[in-house]
């Protein structure tokens, strides 16, 4: 376990000269669709970097070959672009990198700070069921160590990292302060693989010095994996960068988020028709807040005002009805030209009726998809309704249907049809058939919409037409009458 110092940094204000050449990363595995986790990641690097006029670097790594997808690494990329966040450099590629780490992994054996380890799956295995029987933390027993094997034949054999076996290992962490490991309690790991290729230890460790990085700003689960890469960087007798390890996003119940209890498909988001700008936004709020509180802000605003230090290491709840919100706010603020250009991508109304009815329903909207949801009465000639839905409570068949009588002609009349001309055609109906405003309004709305929430009723009726609102009115009598 490691010993942490209460927020006691020794960050980037003591290394002022590593800020003058800010390289900092993403590195997804192309392994599936792109996690959400990976874009909230990627911001806080992205903007980091550009905080500090420093690079932002693309690196796809796929080493883990039993779980390559080979289409995931153009999703990757595709999110990326999505979401607004270009990279400088990349995307570089761990499968066309594969001598250096080999040559890394030789280089570290014969300097003895690795090993050669021809231990089989079988023995490995009932090795770690024993620990376990006994309550142990499941961990190499370092037998290779103790008796290296000889006359390996390659593809039989791994190497694994030699840690020291006194002493301790320490970090300063950017969110979390001071960390520091007991070396006793650090396992030998693989890092390098009987097939010849790395595990993630040496080969991020390889990629970050070849690479200049200077920040590795990544999740919090990569916090118990750094004493391996900072005694990598040693031995390799490299630069350590610095570390910022976030905290992980959560379902509401706490535990970390994952698509049984929450979305996490990056793609679906934008399916969805949640706005790029407000999946930041929100992710920016992911245990970091605005020195003003405030929660709606764009990206350039948060990498301005971006500071590690103000980053909450307990994990962020990732809540879909307050991204929901947040999405709603950007979508009303947005001006109604730029809106109707984002909404072809999820509508299959043209964009002329686009206009027309965007100021209807602008304030509504939480999630562009739901455009046509929203606006369907506007463009169908038959809408679904239910005859006792049409009778308001406490009315009866025949008063509802001679109600409808009642306004169906002056509307027909209406020589200009407009919102101002609707309005004072039913100006004086509710005192003429003696119903309540709300009863005859409503009854309207539902007739001409199947629903009761609706955007203003003269409006609404003006943007649905003269002709298709006659002919459902008489349609709602038709149904009555039967």
């Amino acid at each position: 376990m490691a010993n942490r110092s209460l927020r006691a940094l020794r960050s980037d204000e003591l290394d002022k000269s590593r800020l003058s050449k800010v390289r900092t990363r993403i590195a997804p595995s192309p392994t599936g669709d792109p996690h959400i986790g990976t874009a909230y990641t990627a911001l806080f690097n992205y903007a980091f970097a550009k905080k500090h006029n420093g690079q932002f670097i693309l690196r796809i790594e796929d080493t883990d070959r039993t779980r390559l997808v080979p289409e995931a690494e153009q999703k990757i990329i595709d999110s990326l672009n999505w979401l607004g966040m270009k990279w400088d450099e990349g995307p570089y590629r761990q499968s066309d990198r594969l001598n250096k780490y080999q040559k890394a992994a030789k280089e570290l054996v014969e300097k003895g700070a690795a090993y050669y380890c021809d231990c089989s799956p079988d023995r490995l295995d009932k090795l770690r069921k024993e620990q376990q029987a006994k309550g142990e933390v499941p961990r190499y027993d370092r037998k290779c160590r103790l008796n290296q094997p000889k006359n390996l034949k390659e593809g039989t054999f791994v190497v694994r990292l030699k840690i020291p076996e006194e002493g301790e290992t320490s970090f300063d962490d950017l969110v979390r302060g001071r960390i520091t490991f007991q070396n006793k309690d650090i396992d030998d790991a693989v890092i390098l693989k009987s097939d010849g290729w790395p595990t993630y230890h040496l080969a991020v460790v390889v990629d970050d010095a070849d690479m200049k990085i200077s920040h590795v700003i990544r999740a919090e689960e990569w916090l118990s994996s750094t004493p391996k890469h900072a005694l990598l960087y040693q031995f390799l007798e490299k630069e350590t960068p610095i570390y910022a390890h976030l905290p992980l996003l959560r379902n509401p119940d706490r535990s970390k988020i994952s698509k049984r209890k929450n979305p996490v498909s990056l793609a679906w988001y934008r399916e969805q028709g949640y706005l790029p700008e407000a999946v930041l936004n929100y992710l920016a709020l992911m245990g970091w807040s605005m020195p003003d509180s405030r929660e709606k802000f764009s990206l350039p605003e948060f990498i301005e005002n971006l500071d590690l230090k103000r980053i909450d290491p307990a994990g962020p709840v990732f809540d879909l009805q307050k991204l929901g919100w947040l999405n709603g706010e950007w979508i009303r603020s947005m001006a109604a030209a730029q809106l109707t250009e984002r909404l072809k991508d999820y509508t299959r109304v043209g964009s002329i009726d686009i206009t027309r009815i965007l100021p209807l329903v602008q304030e509504r909207l939480k999630k562009l998809a739901e455009f046509d949801l929203l606006t369907s009465y506007f463009f169908r000639k038959e809408i679904d309704i239910v005859p006792k839905e049409i009778i308001p409570k406490d009315k009866t068949k025949e008063e509802t249907v001679g109600t409808l009588k009642t306004i169906s002609g002056p509307l027909e009349k209406i020589e200009k049809w407009d919102k101002e001309s609707i309005e004072k055609a039913l100006a004086d109906k509710p005192e003429k058939v003696g119903w309540s405003k709300t009863d005859l309004f409503q009854m309207i709305r539902y007739v001409q919409t199947g629903s009761r929430a609706t955007p203003p009723l003269f409006e609404t009726l003006e943007a649905i037409g003269q002709e298709v609102t006659i002919a459902r009115i008489r349609k709602a009598i038709n149904l009555l009458n039967q």
